[in-house]
């Protein structure tokens, strides 16, 4: 493994994705020996949760980010995206998203859920102008590197398709 304690670590929106998409692509990683960091799985009691994370970013191999419809409307999940693009320009870290049932263009674009959660960060003032602004522009790169996109109805269900994305995973993993 080299420099990095993780190969891979996993940034999503938790009441998004935890127990289903995001939950069955971790069990399969880890079956594969693919080391990955998932908060709930890696922080111990008592820890400083945004040390910790940030830790885990900074010593992980790549970041695949589960954009999810909540996605943005976590401060957290965005404080974290931060980090991971800084850490893709200052650390080369990989980066590759993955669109859970939100197309890239609402993202890019921040229409939608991502523009109206957005606008209620902006609009509680609980964060400053200038916080939320690189919070757009996280969001924006983000949107416009290469990654996947899994919508409910295709083929694949839920279960499956971890494993489908692994096999196009095996491809930018090695």
């Amino acid at each position: 493994m080299g420099k990095w304690t993780y190969d891979v670590f996993l940034s999503f929106r938790g009441e998004d994705t935890r127990f289903g998409f995001t939950g069955h692509l971790y069990n399969a990683l880890r079956q594969r020996g693919i080391a990955t960091f998932m908060d709930h799985e890696e922080l111990e009691r008592g820890e400083q949760i945004s040390a910790t994370i940030f830790k885990a970013i900074e010593e992980s191999r790549m970041a695949i980010v589960v954009f999810s419809k909540g996605y943005a409307s976590s401060a957290w999940c965005l404080e974290e995206l931060l980090k991971i693009l800084d850490c893709k320009n200052t650390k080369k870290l990989r980066v590759y998203p993955i669109f859970y049932n939100v197309d890239p263009s609402e993202i890019r674009h921040q229409t939608g859920s991502y523009g109206e959660q957005l606008d209620n960060h902006e609009n509680k003032m609980r964060y400053k102008k200038e916080k939320v602004k690189n919070w757009r522009l996280a969001l924006h790169e983000a949107a416009n590197l290469v990654g996947w996109s899994y919508k409910d109805g295709y083929s694949y269900t839920s279960l499956s398709y971890p494993f489908f994305f692994l096999n196009s995973f095996y491809l930018v993993y090695v």
